[in-house]
């Protein structure tokens, strides 16, 4: 019996991953949702997975988690700035625990991207290759999620602001991306997905600011037109919304790329791990509002 571990299990992405994998027929007793809380996992364990308490940051709660795992699902961290020492403990525990194999969830094109995300994702990939653990990275793309919180406001002021330009995004619905990264995760062996060093790039169908603005008219059911900024216009727009810092930092950030092209990739890794076409913009974001 291959056992499975999922890293932030109780998480959006990892609590869709495990699901996934249940509902594909893997033992509810073969996996292993690592989590920092374990009250939050209680539907999980009623399930019959098991929950090991771990957190990125502890290194020997990690060990003790992985023990007798043999394939991990790393579901990158959250805390953007202290994701490359949170990997690193992961990875090691890993190394330690005799894991054989792990994905890692990075992103879309990270190794040219000009993101500020994607130095950290680089930096787990180049320790993983270092590893003598065999490793699969997942380069997942742009959530169409991320835009969901402007269905309200863009409906009320008919006005989709952003800083993106003539950038194409190739998003794609969290659960997708999430069930792909479980599909792999629990592919049989000797799957060509398994092959450590594989690269899979997960885009989705792909769309300018202007088409994401018509797909929130349909969803809100209001007239909504795209208006493109300055990033200095976009910055000063967020921030007298009264967004933090380092979301407006990101959200300018992640604009500045698209109009580079940096969340842009014509490729079908997403659609043929999932053996279907992934969910459009519109579609993710319909789910999202309803």
């Amino acid at each position: 019996m291959t056992v499975i571990a999922v890293t932030g299990a109780t998480g959006q992405f990892g609590s869709a991953a495990v699901r996934t994998l249940l509902g594909r027929g893997v033992a509810a007793d073969s996996v292993v949702a690592v989590v920092r809380n374990a009250e939050k996992a209680a539907d999980l364990a009623a399930k019959g997975v098991i929950v090991r308490v771990a957190d990125y940051t502890d290194p020997a709660a990690l060990r003790t988690a992985l023990d007798g795992v043999d394939r991990l699902l790393l579901v990158s961290g959250s805390e953007v700035g202290q994701r490359e020492v949170q990997h690193r403990n992961v990875i090691a525990a890993a190394e330690e625990a005799g894991v054989s194999l792990i994905a890692y969830t990075s992103l879309l094109r990270a190794d040219t991207s000009t993101i500020g995300l994607a130095p950290e994702h680089v930096a787990t990939e180049q320790m993983l290759a270092a590893s003598p653990l065999a490793a699969v990275v997942l380069r997942n793309t742009w959530y169409w999620e991320n835009y969901a919180a402007s269905i309200e406001s863009a409906a009320q002021s008919g006005v989709l602001l952003g800083s993106g330009g003539a950038g194409r995004i190739a998003g794609a619905a969290r659960a997708d991306l999430a069930e792909a990264a479980a599909l792999v995760i629990s592919a049989p062996e000797g799957s060509a997905d398994l092959t450590d060093g594989t690269v899979l790039e997960l885009a989705g169908p792909a769309v300018t600011y202007p088409e994401l603005a018509d797909a929130l008219a349909r969803v809100s059911g209001a007239e909504i037109t795209y208006r493109d900024v300055t990033s200095a216009e976009h910055a000063e727009v967020l921030t007298g919304a009264g967004l933090p810092a380092p979301v407006v930092d990101l959200l300018v950030n992640a604009d500045a790329g698209i109009a580079r092209g940096d969340l842009y990739l014509d490729s079908d890794d997403l659609a043929r791990v999932l053996g279907r076409a992934p969910r459009t913009a519109e579609q993710a974001l319909q789910a999202a509002a309803g």
